[in-house]
């Protein structure tokens, strides 16, 4: 074999090693977000949190106070779990998988701060910030449970960054949703979900 076949050969090999890599990198960005439409942060780390709220009975019914139904107030929550000296600050999601619009965001605060355990009804901590939830807005969008469907996901990941920042560099509040959600993929050491419905 001449010269030139073995050299256009070896740049095949890899051009297709390049492309087997860029494959493998789009499907990792699609699973957190980056891509389409946004999906659950990576949950590589263990679900070793614990995440409870006194607004949820044991039947896992959220109160309608924080539903559209009632005041519409963010729920109180308690964690705890999370590794004491990698956590830098924490981050809540409040989604619904199963939403006609997958999944919907109703609620995305981060940047609070590692020596909390809690956030109270209303969702306002010293130095949190709210990213844009799917309706646009960055403040807690109070689900409205409908018949048939009324299940909804709150998760709080534990970060390895006090700041959370991404490729371009520190989130602000109201950063969007795709970002924001995309951050926290990156960073997320632990985490930790409660799953509640409510009441149509």
């Amino acid at each position: 074999m001449g010269t030139d076949a073995r050299a256009r050969r070896r740049a095949r090999r890899r051009g297709l090693a390049t492309l087997v890599a860029l494959a493998a990198s789009v499907s990792q960005l699609s699973g957190c977000g980056l891509l389409g439409s946004p999906r659950t942060p990576g949950l590589a780390p263990p679900l070793s949190m614990t995440v409870t709220s006194p607004v949820v009975g044991a039947d896992d019914l959220l109160t309608a106070q924080y539903t559209c139904q009632g005041a519409g107030h963010s729920p109180p929550l308690y964690w705890s779990g999370a590794p004491a000296l990698a956590t830098k600050s924490y981050a809540i999601v409040i989604d619904d998988s199963r939403a006609p619009i997958t999944p919907y965001v109703y609620w995305i605060v981060f940047d609070i701060r590692s020596a909390a355990t809690a956030i109270p009804a209303g969702g306002h901590l010293p130095g949190a910030l709210q990213a844009m939830n799917s309706k646009g807005t960055s403040r807690y969008d109070p689900p409205c449970p409908g018949s048939g469907h009324n299940m909804y996901r709150i998760t709080v990941y534990a970060l390895n960054v006090a700041k959370l920042r991404d490729h371009g560099g520190v989130l602000r509040g109201g950063a969007s949703l795709l970002r924001t959600w995309s951050a926290i993929a990156s960073h997320v050491i632990a985490s930790g979900r409660l799953t509640v419905r409510a009441a149509a």
